[in-house]
């Protein structure tokens, strides 16, 4: 495969493109309309129980995973529902995995969330 030359116009572009993305991951996922609600929850109750900056690194990257995890699950959705609109076993096999680890994300983070929240509400 032949490298092209650096342009910024053509890393402009990409960002638009990862921004819309996130606008479509927003829009049209439920899932994810759920993690902005709880990432939302976490961030206020950071400020209101003033976090150190180590849980407020854990509470973000966190986060970060989490979205990146609905991201990736929703576009293997998405291929797999194009290249096979018919039920197959396998490919609802590779949805059934992407949605657990989606959800093995999503509780670690609430139990982290847990960890760092309960001793300042206790």
């Amino acid at each position: 495969m032949k490298q092209e030359p650096f342009s910024f116009k053509k890393r402009a572009r990409s960002f638009r493109y990862a921004f819309n993305g996130i606008r479509l991951l927003l829009s049209t996922e439920h899932n994810a309309r759920i993690h902005t609600v709880a990432a939302v929850c976490a961030v206020c109750a950071g400020f209101i129980f003033g976090i150190s900056a180590m849980e407020w690194m854990v509470v973000i990257i966190l986060i970060g995973i989490v979205f990146a995890a609905e991201a990736f699950n929703s576009a293997l959705e998405v291929l797999a529902d194009y290249v096979s609109p018919e039920y197959r076993e396998a490919i609802g096999r590779a949805k059934d995995l992407a949605a657990g680890a989606v959800l093995c994300v999503a509780i670690a983070a609430a139990i982290t969330g847990c960890v760092i929240f309960l001793p300042y509400i206790f």
